[in-house]
């Protein structure tokens, strides 16, 4: 049995309803994913860093089913991941003992299954902040009431990785962002959306959601240049508007968690900042020998469909990122082992 697909963009209010079909294909106790671990299924949310493929057939500039992407996949696939090889999603997934891959809601040939063990609705530009993705609302008729809104759903593990886009392609890079918001007010938008996106998951009955911070923009290839640092080191403006973003994050996080846990929800902070940063600040412990530059090229435009069919470098193992502004598959997995160690100590 497929599943349609809908016209809806990772983040929009109706991919909230879109949970709701879960309730009507709820399976027995047996065949949850994780039984032993207690996880139904995983889900994701976010933007390009966990974008598994949603944008394949969409019409935008931010998408990755062409070569180079996806030259280390299984099979050398180019599958819309944004990287030389699987996400992080599919990381997470795997070793939780989930599944091998997360697919992503708008792939085609999407299997009941697919759905019953988690999918990624995470979409490559994407973000909190409303210009960052058109929201296209698409009115579905659900199955089933709330009631039988239970097992998968309540079982479920959710992460979002979003709010990179919202900095580096909103604030910093269109004028009149910075005219409407001082950072420390935009940044503060930004949380007010995330805790609302937060809440509504909730309501729906998502009781585990880890929050990834955002990364260190600033010491990504493209925002290097962009910030005029010659000697590739990274742009600290920048960074510091990811280290606001997150400090106020963890903030959020903590009251929520003790506002709302009368209600099963269990939020965890996602350190990604200090975890990339941790490798390029210190590369050669980590295995690379490359920190500012990507393997597909440094600059704003060595991404995405710009770099369709472009010849990557002969040496990935040794980036840390793979275009100008995505980690490589390498970077991604050691971030990862600080991610389920996260997980473990305050999901499970």
């Amino acid at each position: 049995m497929c599943l349609c697909k809908c016209h809806a963009t990772a983040q929009g209010c109706s991919l909230f309803v879109l949970l709701l079909l879960l309730a009507a294909v709820i399976p027995p106790a047996s065949c949850r994913a994780n039984p032993a671990r207690n996880i139904s299924a995983i889900f994701i949310f976010g933007d390009s860093t966990v974008d598994p493929g949603n944008n394949n057939n969409r019409l935008t500039l931010s998408k990755a089913n062409f070569p180079p992407y996806g030259q280390d996949f299984p099979g050398g696939l180019a599958t819309g991941r944004f990287s030389n090889g699987k996400a992080m999603g599919d990381m997470i997934a795997s070793r939780l003992g989930v599944k091998e891959l997360i697919p992503p809601y708008l792939g085609d040939g999407l299997q009941l299954d697919d759905l019953l063990t988690g999918v990624a609705f995470a979409s490559g530009g994407s973000g909190y902040d409303p210009l960052t993705s058109k929201i296209t609302k698409e009115k579905l008729r659900t199955l089933v009431g709330e009631e039988t809104m239970t097992q998968v759903v309540s079982e479920a593990l959710y992460f979002t990785s979003m709010g990179g886009n919202d900095l580096v392609n909103n604030y910093f890079l269109i004028p009149f962002k910075q005219d409407q918001y001082n950072l420390s007010s935009y940044v503060d938008f930004l949380i007010s959306s995330a805790v609302n996106f937060t809440l509504q998951l909730n309501q729906m009955g998502a009781k585990r959601i880890g929050y990834f911070g955002i990364p260190p923009v600033g010491c990504s290839p493209s925002q290097i240049i962009l910030g005029g640092h010659p000697s590739k080191e990274c742009d600290q403006i920048r960074n510091q508007a990811s280290e606001l973003f997150n400090s106020k994050m963890k903030m959020e996080i903590d009251r929520l968690n003790a506002e709302q846990n009368i209600y099963g929800l269990n939020l965890a902070y996602i350190d990604f900042y200090s975890y990339l940063l941790q490798l390029t600040q210190q590369p050669e412990f980590y295995g690379f020998k490359e920190a500012a530059e990507g393997c597909c090229g440094s600059t704003l435009f060595d991404a995405s469909i710009f770099i369709a069919y472009h010849t990557p470098c002969s040496n990935v193992l040794d980036y840390i990122y793979w275009d100008g502004f995505h980690p490589t598959e390498k970077a991604y997995r050691t971030v990862v082992d600080n991610v389920l160690r996260v997980t473990e100590e305050h999901l499970m």
